[in-house]
């Protein structure tokens, strides 16, 4: 089995019913340390995949709510070595969403290449998004992970060139990350008419699903990107309804 296929296949499946799938977003010890598997397994009954968090003081990629999740779980003391731990130790969510870890480099690096794809693996994490590691720069990231079958998730922007999209689509695994914008998470995007073209240039080069993220919030934004992309990854809002006491899952469900 190639790196990321199972990721993959269960983005393909939910998208062949017409709809596309979604990608849930867990910030790792967000509210609290204690709840951490509990939401977890919440936002995986509702989701197709789940992206984990792992805290990080300099998140450049996400805007002013995840940056709050993830400080309130620093000051508890989360790390990705807790992460792999609960995940290792605690019950698995009983949908079979595969988990995918959202971590900035430093914490990989930290953790020490050599033995992150073995603990990831059987932790149950399918692959990783690393939105601060350049293509030029991930050659051993990625071989790291693909010799343990994890993903390395590439990511394109509206803003990318065709001959950059072309070439991150190719080196990605697991599904190509379509950016809906320009800037952080966390905003209510807009998705006129050039975004959606966009999103139509990486469909017809990418092999893999393509995912947008950033800024999806809505019922009505996930109706207008269905015929588009074959996922939808909501993070910040699921953020802001834990920050309310929501029910994350009935929230995600709100979005079908």
């Amino acid at each position: 089995m190639a790196a990321g296929d199972a990721i993959s296949a269960a983005i393909r499946n939910a998208s062949s019913g017409g709809r596309p799938a979604l990608i849930g977003w867990v910030t790792a010890g967000f509210p609290t340390r204690e709840k951490f598997l509990q939401q977890l397994a919440a936002v995986a009954d509702a989701s197709d995949v789940v992206e984990i968090g792992v805290p990080f003081t300099d998140p450049m990629a996400d805007g002013a709510t995840i940056q709050r999740a993830s400080r309130a779980a620093l000051a508890q003391g989360v790390s990705l070595k807790w992460i792999l731990s609960e995940l290792t130790a605690g019950p698995r969510p009983r949908s079979n969403a595969p988990l995918v870890l959202m971590s900035y480099l430093n914490p990989l690096l930290a953790y020490g290449l050599e033995r992150l794809p073995e603990d990831a693996a059987r932790a149950g994490v399918a692959g990783f998004i690393v939105p601060d590691l350049p293509f030029e720069e991930c050659a051993d990231v990625r071989a790291a992970l693909a010799a343990r079958g994890l993903a390395l998730v590439q990511l394109v922007t509206p803003v990318t060139p065709v001959e950059r999209i072309q070439m991150l689509c190719a080196a990605s695994s697991g599904f190509v990350y379509a950016v809906t914008m320009t800037g952080t998470t966390g905003k209510n995007v807009a998705l006129p008419p050039e975004v959606l073209e966009y999103f139509a240039r990486v469909k017809r080069i990418a092999t893999l699903p393509v995912c947008a993220g950033f800024g999806i919030r809505s019922r009505e934004q996930v109706d207008l990107l269905a015929p588009h992309v074959d996922g939808v990854i909501v993070a910040s809002a699921l953020v802001e309804v834990l920050e309310r006491g929501g029910d994350p899952a009935e929230f995600l469900r709100s979005l079908r």
